[in-house]
């Protein structure tokens, strides 16, 4: 639906390059599916590790990392630089939620010395 309104947008300004348009949006179409595939991962890794603590919260990275990806890609296919903003948002916040969710795990480690009572 965004590339057809992007399509009419786009002939109205200048001359339209239908050949060039494609060959971009192709590109931009598989570099969605490469952070599809991602997300994918993440999700499998995060449901079927249940009982490592630690690749879960390495799953919730690449998750995150592929709904960075997939907003950078949308803000390069529509020229618009607040997605590069709201990128650098998203891998701060997935960097503060790995540092939190460490330093508990460490927290844990401390008090009980064994981290097998987390998740049974």
């Amino acid at each position: 639906f965004f590339f057809i309104i992007y399509l009419f947008w786009f002939k109205k300004i200048k001359k339209f390059n239908f050949q060039k348009t494609l060959k971009v949006f192709n590109r931009l179409f598989k570099l969605m599916n490469l952070s599809i595939i991602l997300f994918l991962i993440g999700i499998l890794g995060f449901i079927l590790n249940r009982k490592n603590i630690i690749l879960m919260i390495i799953a919730i990275e690449i998750m995150l990392l592929a709904v960075t990806l997939l907003v950078l890609i949308s803000s390069y296919g529509f020229d618009d630089n607040a997605g590069q903003a709201f990128s650098i948002y998203i891998i701060s916040i997935a960097g503060a939620e790995s540092v939190i969710g460490l330093s508990i795990l460490v927290a844990f480690y401390r008090l009980f010395l064994v981290l097998n009572y987390l998740i049974k």
